[in-house]
């Protein structure tokens, strides 16, 4: 297959980005707003709760280098996919733990690779897996946000913690 798509929300889009752009095989990551009410949201009406939408990112790989099971088991690793609506001292609907799916297959593979979590956590996993519905890039600013800002203080206080975890489970995936 090789190019492949897979888009998911766990908090924060620049924290979730930040993960995933530093893995083999992930070609791009975008952070983006998607399955809300409003058309052309903007970071400032997500901001509010009230749209709909969630903080999502779009990952772009090739599944010949990492597969979309590796990357769901990232995703539940390096988020709280117990708390509904909030990570960390983020709250709102837009921070839900979300994972859409296009096809079949990657709903099969989402649901699959929830239940395989669910043995990592105590508390009942209350991730979303649902169709996806709308999907709208987050403006310039927000894209490649940590790179660009790594020592603004919300990134050094959040970020860095994400990616000890990732390391400590995942460094063979890590370029």
């Amino acid at each position: 297959m090789a190019q492949q798509e897979l888009i998911v929300g766990g908090g924060c889009f620049w924290c979730t980005e930040a993960v995933f752009e530093v893995l083999k095989g992930v070609n791009d990551v975008e952070s983006g707003y998607a399955n809300g009410e409003m058309l052309d949201p903007t970071y400032q009406d997500i901001c509010t709760g009230e749209t709909g939408h969630a903080e999502v990112i779009k990952i772009t790989y090739d599944d010949t280098i990492i597969t979309s099971d590796t990357l769901l088991d990232i995703f539940f690793t390096i988020h709280n996919p117990t708390t509904l609506n909030q990570q960390g001292a983020d709250r709102g609907t837009q921070y839900r733990s979300i994972i859409l799916y296009c096809d079949e297959e990657t709903k099969e593979v989402a649901k699959a690779s929830l239940e395989a979590a669910q043995a990592d956590y105590s508390d009942r996993i209350v991730t979303i897996i649902e169709p996806l519905k709308s999907y709208y890039k987050a403006e310039s600013y927000h894209q490649d946000y940590y790179r660009q800002n790594s020592m603004q203080g919300y990134c050094m206080a959040v970020i860095p913690p994400k990616l000890a975890k990732l390391k400590a489970k995942f460094a063979k995936e890590i370029e």
